[in-house]
């Protein structure tokens, strides 16, 4: 579990936005309303929400330094 600042990588921003699994999700219209994600996979939910708490993205720091 990362603990601190999160190393950010460019190539994983851009897959997670351009896969193909979510491409299908999206069109096929099987998108949960926020805050859902413990019905679909509720292990994936637990985890990230304990790495959320713990962790922090230095780009979200910038945007408040900055007020992108």
């Amino acid at each position: 579990m990362k603990i601190g600042i999160r190393k950010p990588s460019l190539s994983k921003r851009i897959n997670a936005r351009t896969s193909i699994k979510r491409q299908v999700v999206h069109r096929a219209g099987l998108k949960m309303p926020r805050g859902y994600g413990w019905v679909r996979n509720p292990r994936k939910f637990v985890y990230n929400k304990v790495y959320n708490k713990t962790s922090f993205d230095i780009f979200k720091i910038l945007k408040k330094i900055f007020k992108w």
